[in-house]
Order: C-alpha cells, then structure tokens, then sequence
C-alpha cells in the first residue's frame, strides 16, 4: 500500500494534469497562398445553398423571416462574418455534437470518483 503523502500529492499533481490539459492550445498564425484563399461570393454561396434547405427554409419562416428577409440580413454581414458562417456550415450535424459532451461528462466523473477514492471516501453503488 502507498502511503498517504504519496497519495495526496499524485492526487494533486493529476488534478492540476487534467485542468492544465483543459486549457486551449496556441494558435499559429500563417499566410495563406493565394490559391486557396476564399471569396466572399462562394462563401455567400455555401450559405445560400444551405439555406435553401426545406427543414432551414421552414425554421426561419416559423422565426419569421421570409427568404427576402433571410437575403437581405445576408447581403448586410461583413466578409468576416460570411466566411466564419459559411466554414461552421460543416461542422453543424443534425444532432450537434453531443459525443464530445458526454466524454467529458465521462472524464469528470471518472476523476471525482478517483479524487474520492484516494482521499479515503468509498463510492458504493447499488441498484
């Protein structure tokens, strides 16, 4: 068996570990060639052709929007904003993205359950 100093400070070391590993990484900034560069005219497009979509088309109207309305908004957003938009247009799933949610609801409780158990708690389940 451990001794309990050992314990505390593995403890203490593996919580300081997973919030460390929580923290975003650097960004790299680079200059894009100009072959790949995006205009605002596909990306204005990409977002059209998505929003021509039966299922969206009927969410905006339940909003209130008419496909004229729906337009006009677009034409006002900046190049910025068109192009954030039309790049998160892939990453949208029907269901959002629920498997990271649950990993990480997996991942705390694995370590409170671990942090209970080194500091001499049980955790006893029953049915």
């Amino acid at each position: 068996m451990l001794n309990k100093p050992f314990i505390k400070i593995l403890s203490l070391y593996l919580i300081i570990a997973v919030f460390a590993l929580a923290l975003p990484a650097p960004g790299w900034a680079m200059l894009i060639p100009a072959g790949q560069a995006v205009t605002r005219s596909t990306d204005q497009t990409k977002v059209q052709s998505a929003l021509e979509s039966s299922v969206i088309k009927q969410r905006l109207l339940d909003f209130g929007l008419t496909p004229e309305e729906t337009t006009a908004r677009l034409n006002r957003l900046s190049d910025e904003q068109v192009h954030r938009l039309a790049a998160n247009m892939d990453a949208v799933q029907a269901g959002g993205d629920v498997l990271g949610d649950v990993i990480v609801i997996l991942l705390i409780v694995i370590i409170v359950i671990a942090v209970l158990e080194l500091t001499g708690h049980h955790v006893i389940m029953r049915r």
